[in-house]
């Protein structure tokens, strides 16, 4: 029927989406913005109406916070960089060691990615916080490993998992017809993978990336359970330091809000993307 050709149309982009990159597309909406401003509202309004006569106001409480939550924040985009840097450049490696030819090689590779984009993300980081050592020793120097560094491992375990799902879904949707025609021009494969396949791949591949790390920076609150001084973590000891029950949902819809004006634009200039390098099947 003609009227559901539009919807069939989209419903058939995002399943296209979605098999390159490996997993759901995650998205956020005006909408989502608008419910985070009016929580944070409802929360000024109820911390306000709970207030004693001599506590101060409750913007005026944020904003003296405001400083030291923004630094915790400044350090969660750090982790994120961190943790997105290190999973990209391992999840190459280990998406192209999918598509190997080798059978021990690639059965491998498929093993390392499902195990590590099936487990839970908190433990992973439980994981590295305990089991990896507090200091090393190396020619003599004790060099100490701060729990900021083990979590970033932890969060960059199931990125490289993700990332390597989205290589590989990107060259195994490329055309077969390509190579072929690298086949026909005596290319080998290492040769067809890094100057054919893999140019067609980065457009195929941004999308979904740029869609996972505005997952993982949403994700590195996690940090806070194992002890890092990130922006949940200061949240919860100012909370503490006020000693005002009130105060917990204006103050966990603030943080909420910040996540959400960072990452709101990068789920925009995601779609935006999905739609310039949208690939005509």
């Amino acid at each position: 029927m003609n009227v559901l050709l539009p919807a069939a149309e989209r419903l058939t982009r995002v399943a296209l989406r979605e098999r390159v990159a490996g997993s759901f597309t995650w998205r956020l909406q005006p909408s989502h913005g608008v419910a985070i401003a009016l929580a944070f509202v409802i929360g000024c309004g109820i911390a306000q109406a709970q207030a004693q006569r001599n506590d101060p106001a409750i913007l005026e409480t944020i904003w003296r916070w405001t400083p030291l939550l923004a630094r915790g924040f400044v350090f969660n985009l750090a982790i994120s960089f961190l943790a997105m840097s290190i999973g990209t450049v391992a999840g190459f490696f280990l998406g192209f060691a999918q598509i190997s030819l080798l059978p021990p090689v690639k059965h491998g590779a498929f093993f390392a990615t499902h195990f590590f984009r099936n487990a839970p993300w908190l433990v992973l980081l439980f994981y590295c916080m305990f089991l990896l050592p507090f200091q090393v020793t190396v020619f003599g120097v004790t060099v100490p490993i701060p729990d900021w560094t083990k979590a970033t491992l932890g969060l960059a375990l199931p990125v490289m998992a993700n990332v390597s799902e989205i290589v590989r879904g990107a060259v195994q949707s490329i055309p077969t017809t390509q190579w072929e025609a690298a086949a026909s021009l005596a290319f080998n494969r290492r040769q067809t993978l890094w100057m054919i396949i893999l140019p067609q791949c980065v457009k195929r591949m941004l999308p979904p990336w740029m869609n996972l790390y505005a997952i993982l920076t949403m994700a590195t609150v996690l940090a806070s359970i194992v002890g890092v001084a990130e922006m949940m973590t200061l949240t919860q000891r100012a909370l503490a330091a006020e000693n005002r029950p009130g105060l917990l949902l204006a103050f966990y819809s603030y943080v909420l809000l910040w996540f959400f004006v960072y990452c709101y634009p990068i789920a925009r200039w995601t779609v935006r993307l999905e739609l310039r390098y949208a690939v005509k099947q």
